[in-house]
C-alpha cells in the first residue's frame, strides 16, 4: 500500500493531500476514502506576492488546520509558497527532498555537442526546453529551490547525495532519513530468467539528456557486436514513429539528435520506444526485460531503479548522485562512470553471457530492495519524524 493510504488508516490521523492542476482558480475540495484533497492553482516561478504569501494556501491551511504541513520535493514554485505560507501561519513543516533542479542544473549539458546543446526545433522555442533552454529553466527553478532549503527547518532525504547537497544550502538544518515506498505493483511480482526476453535492455525514459539516452545508444553499438539480437525498449514517446506534421513539430532538437544516432550507428532495428506506460504497464515491461538500464548523468534515488531492484531486475546504473547509495557493486547491480559507454557495453554483457551474475543480481537487489522500500518501516520512520517535529 502506499503512504497516503497506509497513513490514512491509522486511528486518529485526518490526511489531507493538496496538489496542483492547470484552469484551477483558487482551489477545489474533494473527499476520497478517509482522506481530504485541494486541487490549487499553480504557482509561477516569478510570482513573488504568491510566493511570499499564497492567499489560497492560507484558504487551504485554515480549512484543514493541520498539526503538520509535509512539503513534497523542492524543484517547483508551489514548495516555497507553502512553506512561506505555514511560516506565516506558524504551521510546522518538513520538507522532502526529491530531485534538485538547483544541482540537476550543473549535468544538464551531458557531454552533448555545441550544436546539439543551442539548436531549437519550434517546440523547443515556444516551450523554450532546448538543452540550454532547459539549463535555464533549472537554474531559475533553482532559485526557489535554494530559498525553499534555507528557510526549511526540517527536511527529510534518503541518500548521501541529498544529504551533501541540502547540508551545504542550509547546514542548521535538521536532517532525517526516510527511505521511498513506491507504487504497489511493484510489490507483487518477480523477475524470472526464464520469463525475461533474451538480450532485451530497458530504459524507464531517455527524452531529455540528464537520463542519458545518447550515452546507450553508443553502447548498444558495441553490444550489438557481440549480442546482435540485442533490443533496447524505452519508455515514452515514440520519436522513430510518424511523419506527419504534428509529430515532427512536436520534436526536440535532442529528440532529432537521438534520431541521428540511431541511424549512424544503424541500430534502428534494435530500438523500440514503447510510448506512455501506465503503473501495470511499466512493471511488465521491467520484468521482461534481461537487463535494466539507469544511465543518468544525475539522479537522487532514482524511483525507476528502485522498482527494476524491487522486482529482482538485473540492474546496471551510472555512478551518480544517491544512485551510488542504491547498487552495490558486483553484488546486486553494477556501476560505471555515466559518460563511459563503454562500460556500460561491458557490464550489460557481463550480465548476459553469465545467468549466475544475473541470478545472484536478481536475487540481491531483491533483498536490499524490500528492505529499503518496506512500506510498514518506512512509516515508522515518517511518524517519528512527525512527532519530534510537532
Amino acid at each position: 500500500m502506499s503512504t497516503s493510504q497506509l497513513l490514512s488508516g491509522i486511528e486518529g490521523v485526518e490526511l489531507s493531500i493538496a496538489f496542483p492542476k492547470k484552469g484551477i482558480n483558487g482551489y477545489k475540495k474533494l473527499f476520497g476514502q478517509n482522506i481530504k484533497y485541494y486541487v490549487f492553482q499553480e504557482v509561477r516561478d516569478n510570482n513573488k506576492k504568491m510566493l511570499f504569501l499564497n492567499p489560497v494556501f492560507m484558504e487551504i491551511i485554515n480549512d484543514s488546520d493541520p498539526d503538520i504541513v509535509h512539503i513534497h520535493g523542492t524543484e517547483m514554485a508551489q514548495s516555497l509558497s507553502m512553506l512561506n505560507t505555514c511560516n506565516n501561519k506558524k504551521v510546522s513543516t518538513v520538507v522532502s527532498i526529491q530531485g534538485m533542479v538547483s544541482i540537476i542544473a550543473k549535468h544538464v549539458l551531458a557531454d552533448l555537442p555545441v550544436k546539439v546543446i543551442y539548436s531549437r526545433t519550434l517546440r523547443n522555442i515556444i516551450l523554450r526546453d532546448s538543452v540550454i533552454g532547459l539549463r535555464k529553466i533549472f537554474i531559475n527553478r533553482g532559485k526557489n529551490e535554494i530559498e525553499t532549503i534555507k528557510k526549511a527547518g526540517h527536511i527529510i532525504g534518503r541518500t548521501t547525495w541529498d544529504k551533501a547537497c541540502c547540508s551545504q544550502i542550509n547546514p542548521g538544518a535538521k536532517y532525517y532519513c526516510c527511505n521511498e515506498t513506491l507504487r504497489n505493483e511493484f510489490y507483487n511480482h518477480t523477475w524470472s530468467i526464464d520469463y525475461c526476453e533474451k538480450y532485451s535492455i530497458f530504459l524507464s525514459q531517455g527524452h531529455y539528456p540528464v537520463k542519458g539516452l545518447h550515452y546507450v545508444i553508443e553502447a548498444l553499438s558495441i553490444i550489438l557486436k557481440e549480442f546482435p539480437d540485442t533490443k533496447i525498449y524505452i519508455g515514452g514517446k515514440n520519436i522513430l514513429k510518424g511523419s506527419s506534421l504534428k509529430s515532427t513539430l512536436s520534436l526536440t532538437y535532442y529528440n532529432k539528435y537521438i534520431k541521428k544516432l540511431i541511424k549512424k550507428y544503424n541500430v534502428e532495428s534494435n530500438v523500440v520506444f514503447t510510448g506512455h506506460l501506465d503503473e501495470k504497464q511499466m512493471c511488465e515491461h521491467y520484468l521482461k526485460a534481461n537487463v535494466f538500464v539507469s544511465a543518468s548523468t544525475i539522479e537522487n534515488e532514482s524511483n525507476s531503479l528502485s522498482e527494476a531492484k524491487l522486482l529482482g531486475v538485473p540492474c546496471v546504473a551510472s555512478y551518480v548522485g544517491g544512485v551510488i547509495d542504491r547498487i552495490n557493486h558486483e553484488v546486486d547491480g553494477y556501476l560505471y562512470q555515466h559518460d563511459a559507454p563503454y562500460m556500460l557495453a561491458y557490464y550489460v554483457c557481463e550480465i548476459f553471457r553469465n545467468q549466475e551474475i544475473a541470478l545472484k543480481f536478481s536475487a540481491n537487489a531483491r533483498e536490499h530492495a524490500l528492505k529499503v522500500n518496506n512500506g510498514k518501516e518506512n512509516l515508522d520512520t515518517l511518524l517519528s519524524i512527525y512527532n519530534e517535529i510537532c
